[in-house]
């Protein structure tokens, strides 16, 4: 019976450590108004890997339209931080804001990319960490944010593990 649970208490170790998600969010549902106009800026890169944030923003473009929100503008190219032909660091983040203000936005995502790589070893899981938050453009208070990380199966591709955290995370929203 102890060889039993100790086998089981194992495999239940396995699957959390293949697959762990940690998701924190926070919403005030009153103030987020989908029919509104949002913007998508920039999303930092705090990774080693090249245009990890390019990939999440296009991947958050994508749920954002598939949540209902169809006015969606997306920050001017010169505005990146991720570009290959300007590695530095992108202008200011609240260069995008302001942008966005002047489009007449409502809401605007932005947020942080901090782990995005397939892990080193035999097996070489995928991993993503990414935090989000929503800004009232009207006041500048975050009205939503969320953290979460999640690593994949050694089969799995880093995109498809990077496309179901930010469903999970947007799930909230």
């Amino acid at each position: 019976m102890k060889n039993i649970k100790n086998i089981l208490l194992c495999l239940a170790a396995l699957l959390m450590a293949g697959c762990a998600t940690s998701i924190q969010s926070t919403v005030d549902p009153d103030v987020l108004d989908t029919q509104a106009k949002w913007a998508l800026l920039p999303i930092a890169n705090n990774t080693d890997t090249p245009q990890a944030a390019l990939s999440a923003e296009a991947m958050l473009e994508h749920q954002l339209r598939r949540r209902g929100i169809t006015t969606l503008l997306h920050y001017p190219a010169m505005l990146s931080r991720d570009s290959l032909f300007e590695p530095t660091e992108r202008k200011v983040s609240e260069e995008a804001q302001q942008w966005a203000i002047e489009q007449g936005a409502r809401f605007a995502l932005t947020g942080s990319v901090e782990e995005w790589r397939y892990k080193v070893g035999i097996d070489g899981e995928p991993a993503v960490g990414v935090t989000l938050k929503v800004i009232d453009l009207t006041n500048g208070r975050v009205v939503w944010s969320a953290s979460g990380a999640k690593s994949g199966w050694s089969r799995q591709a880093l995109s498809a593990v990077a496309q179901a955290l930010l469903a999970d995370l947007l799930g909230s929203l």
